[in-house]
């Protein structure tokens, strides 16, 4: 029997679920996994950074804020052609979607042109199309949407009751009206959030409940573990307990059971045997690859080695034709060649 979908949730129920014996959280995870997917099937995605660095954002945990000196070369938007060639190589090494992130507090119309093209080149791949790009008007998503963008990811963070010590250049507010603006356009929303910056164990609790009690649950859950870098405000935070994190992977399955749980940010942190107990949990999603926008991530052999020992297979993409000649993806490459001499420009940084 399935678990009913709930959007419900009290803070009390979330907290706890948080404090069940170990392995009866696990087994209840467990449980709720298999009802709605394949516990031997994983989720496999490529990020790349189209745009790095120069965020007038001060999110506390980001080393691409301009506010901080990380260290971080900051690049211009890339050219159309060279993000369907990372597009290209995720596809050969078995990513299913193909995830687009820029460092701007949000897109101006002026960048939306150049987008566009990234996305519709990206589905000529036969490739789930994903982006994070920060804020959204309406009308900015309804054209993503046309263009055939798949998901959007914006993520909420953290609790409402500690959204203000990590960022003060948005309200949490203002990342829920960016989410309402994806879900109105009809696509699907990605939107998680990370643990380790210094918030309580409740503060979890409160991010989970806010993702469940959405109108609709993110069809995408990213779940990062923060990735502390040098320059950045939490970059002296204490290592997050490593079974505290398993827990939220598991309540985070419950809750939202027919949601993917990504494993996101910090699995470079993780030992193969705390990914497994993700898997086991109901983490069904990766980012795979070697870099997570700016921050490290596993390299790819050694996640399908992961994959190899676990008897877990990448998902496979549902519903669409697999067969992708090479003259389909010259020709996607090609137009977006052609176009970008009418298109491109060096976005300032």
């Amino acid at each position: 029997m399935q678990p009913v979908i709930r959007h419900d949730w009290t803070l009390e129920e979330i907290q706890a679920l948080f404090k069940l014996p170990f392995n009866d959280l696990l087994f209840k995870a467990h449980s709720t996994h298999r009802a709605y997917f394949n516990a031997n099937e994983v989720q496999v995605s490529t990020l790349l950074s189209i745009k790095t660095g120069a965020c007038p954002e001060d999110c506390k945990y980001c080393p691409q804020s301009a506010r901080y000196d990380t260290g971080l070369h900051k690049e211009k938007l890339l050219e159309v052609k060279k993000v369907l060639e990372k597009a290209k190589q995720a596809k050969k090494n078995g990513s299913t979607r193909f995830c687009m992130g820029a460092a701007w507090r949000n897109p101006k119309d002026r960048d939306i042109p150049y987008i566009v093209e990234m996305i519709k080149g990206v589905r000529a791949l036969n490739l789930e199309t994903c982006m994070t790009l920060g804020m959204l008007s309406r009308e900015q998503a309804i054209t993503l949407q046309q263009a055939g963008l798949d998901y959007y990811n914006h993520n909420l963070d953290t609790s409402p009751e500690y959204y203000g010590e990590i960022i003060t250049t948005r309200t949490f507010k203002d990342r829920l009206d960016t989410l309402e603006n994806v879900r109105a356009s009809g696509m699907k929303v990605c939107s998680g959030g990370i643990v380790g910056m210094g918030e309580k164990a409740s503060d979890r609790a409160g991010l989970i409940r806010s993702l469940a009690n959405l109108d609709a649950h993110p069809e995408s859950v990213p779940i990062n573990m923060l990735v502390r870098v040098e320059g950045t405000p939490l970059a002296d935070n204490q290592d997050f307990d490593h079974l505290e994190f398993i827990r939220t992977i598991a309540v985070a399955r419950i809750v939202l059971p027919k949601s993917y749980v990504r494993l996101s940010a910090g699995r470079t942190e993780m030992s193969e045997e705390m990914q497994a107990m993700c898997f086991f949990a109901g983490a069904n999603s990766i980012f795979y690859g070697e870099k997570l926008l700016t921050t490290e991530n596993p390299e790819a052999n050694s996640d399908m080695q992961l994959f190899k020992k676990l008897g877990i297979q990448p998902e496979q993409r549902r519903g669409y034709d697999d067969t992708v000649t090479v003259a389909a993806i010259s020709e996607a490459i090609g137009e977006s060649q052609n176009k970008e001499s009418a298109l491109f420009y060096n976005a300032a940084l």
